[in-house]
């Protein structure tokens, strides 16, 4: 028994597993862009997991040694685990239950449909003008980026990211200053080939006046310009309505469980 860390060359073998999974955090791993996986078997894999920023992903066969061995993650106490979608599901949720009871606690999240070239691209200029000209919209810069690790609020914008130097070359992201200082921004939380995956968020004192519609559709119309997709994954309803708002559709409704490790 046990289970094996794979290598680059080695990940390759578990990309039947996740067939039809329509995660960019899965697809970044495999593609050898982020994150790390494992395996019950490295010469024949029945099972597997990815284990990226704060989220693992499982598939395949229920194994409680990929639910609980070797998981930890980059800057918080608790990793979001993900059961598949298909029959297994429930057999992993019973193992991740069993592993950790009171330290797990299920939660739902909501897939948003990946639908390349629906955006308004009018639409989202109209959002970006409507800024208070009191603020500015700007790419992240290296100032911007050491400020978004002064915070706890908008840590995520960068976290997956050594040095400003790999975020110019990898990532991608548009801030809202106000006097020099970030309120709120839009960012690359993970990237893969094709695309990134949105990390959005405002600074509390600032919410609720339009920032993070600002921030989005500044985002969105960046990654049109380059050729990337923008996908976005919501943890709640508001994400939900701030991404119908911008032109993406919500899809389901998903089971997950936030882990304290």
């Amino acid at each position: 028994m046990g289970i094996d860390k794979l290598s680059s060359l080695e990940v390759d073998r578990i990309v039947p597993l996740f067939a039809g999974w329509e995660e960019s955090l899965i697809w970044s791993c495999l593609q050898g862009y982020m994150g790390e996986a494992w395996a019950d078997d490295r010469e024949r894999p029945q099972a597997a997991r990815i284990l990226l920023a704060d989220f693992c992903y499982f598939v395949g066969e229920a194994n409680r040694e990929l639910v609980t061995e070797q998981i930890k993650t980059h800057s918080r106490e608790f990793v979001i685990m993900v059961p598949p979608m298909d029959e297994t599901g429930e057999a992993w949720a019973k193992e991740i239950e069993a592993a950790y009871g009171e330290c797990c606690k299920r939660v739902e999240r909501y897939a948003i449909k990946k639908e390349p070239g629906i955006f308004d691209k009018e639409k989202l200029k109209q959002i970006v003008a409507s800024l208070d000209p009191a603020y500015e919209v700007k790419l992240i810069d290296e100032d911007v980026f050491r400020q978004t690790r002064e915070e706890e609020w908008s840590k995520d914008f960068t976290s997956q990211y050594a040095d400003y130097e790999e975020y110019h070359k990898r990532g991608l992201g548009v801030a809202v200053v106000y006097q020099g200082r970030l309120v709120a921004g839009a960012s690359s939380y993970t990237v893969y080939r094709d695309g990134i995956e949105i990390e959005i968020g405002t600074k509390e004192e600032y919410r609720r006046r339009g920032f993070a519609a600002v921030c989005g559709a500044k985002i969105i119309l960046e990654c049109m310009d380059r050729g990337l997709y923008p996908s976005w994954d919501a943890q709640n309803k508001w994400s939900v309505a701030l991404a119908e708002k911008l032109g993406y559709h919500f899809d389901r409704t998903y089971p997950a469980y936030e882990v304290f490790v």
